[in-house]
């Protein structure tokens, strides 16, 4: 039996198809069961991440599980699901961090999913880290502005990123929970090339024959954003925009081999999930998705 938190989330519910796909014995834990939407033959159960009961009933006789915290500066849903699957002692834990954990130049979002690393290294079970760079699903969020014709904010500037199609951060889950192989490692998962907001929107623009334009915001106006649009407290908002300084500087525009080495295919590049998803820019109803991963 192997075990999805966050199994209606971004990878967590691709996880779940592919695993089903596989004819794996599945158990999708969600916070609301009536809302899941799962193959045939998956086991739903409810629980919350701050819920032990609920938490250590979900990880009874699971052989192998896939950890999806929601993002908590105090880690406490990475060290709840750590702590609930080694007191079950499932065998196998894959975690879903985030590229450039654990350095500090981040800020804090860099340092959220250190706490469960550390946890998960020392829990006595086979343990895999995946960190994957920005999804390419993340612009979901421009959808409104694109579909009203005006520009989307870029508060990254010209600093490049290696946008990844979170079906392949799914593919490599299902992997390592159903491959011994992957144990012991931390894989940095990202797609083929390193591209800018500016360059997402450029592909947009070919794929929608209309232009999306993009908008460079200050610091000043990613903050005045970042509250107003996204409902941040002045600390979030600054955390956010110490992460995007350090991302319109360069140092986020890593590519790695992980994923073609993994899968032994090339990871999908941004134009393959626009394409995918092009329905999500014109409107479509049932064409967009969440851009968080987990919940």
């Amino acid at each position: 039996m192997i075990l999805v938190t966050g199994a209606t989330g971004t990878t967590g519910s691709e996880v779940v198809r592919q695993l089903a796909a596989r004819g794996e014995k599945v158990r999708a834990l969600t916070r609301d069961p009536a809302r899941a939407v799962v193959p045939s033959g998956v086991e739903v159960v409810r629980g919350d991440y701050l819920d032990a009961d609920a938490l250590e009933r979900a990880m009874s006789g699971v052989t192998a599980a896939y950890l999806v915290g929601a993002p908590d500066p105090e880690a406490r849903h990475d060290l709840a699901l750590v702590a609930a699957a080694r007191a079950a002692g499932v065998p196998r834990l894959v975690l879903l961090s985030a590229i450039a954990t654990g350095d500090p130049d981040v800020g804090p979002f860099g340092m959220w999913h250190v706490p469960g690393e550390e946890a998960l290294k020392e829990s006595g079970a086979e343990w895999t880290v995946l960190r994957p760079s920005s999804f390419a699903s993340n612009t979901l969020g421009w959808a409104p502005a694109v579909a009203a014709g005006e520009p989307v904010p870029n508060m990254t500037g010209t600093g490049a990123q290696g946008v990844i199609d979170p079906r392949d951060v799914s593919e490599v889950a299902a992997l390592a929970l159903t491959d011994g192989r992957c144990a012991g490692r931390t894989y940095t998962l990202t797609g083929p090339e390193a591209i800018t907001v500016p360059d997402q929107a450029a592909v947009l623009t070919s794929l929608l024959g209309r232009p999306v334009a993009t908008r460079d915001l200050s610091p000043a106006e990613t903050l005045d954003h970042l509250r107003t649009a996204w409902g941040l407290d002045e600390a979030g908002a600054e955390g956010v925009l110490t992460a995007n300084t350090y991302i319109r500087a360069g140092r986020n525009a890593l590519v790695t081999e992980d994923v073609p080495e993994l899968l032994g295919r090339p990871a999908r590049a941004f134009r393959e999930w626009a394409e995918d998803h092009k329905g999500a820019f014109l409107g479509e109803r049932g064409s967009s998705g969440s851009d968080v991963p987990g919940e």
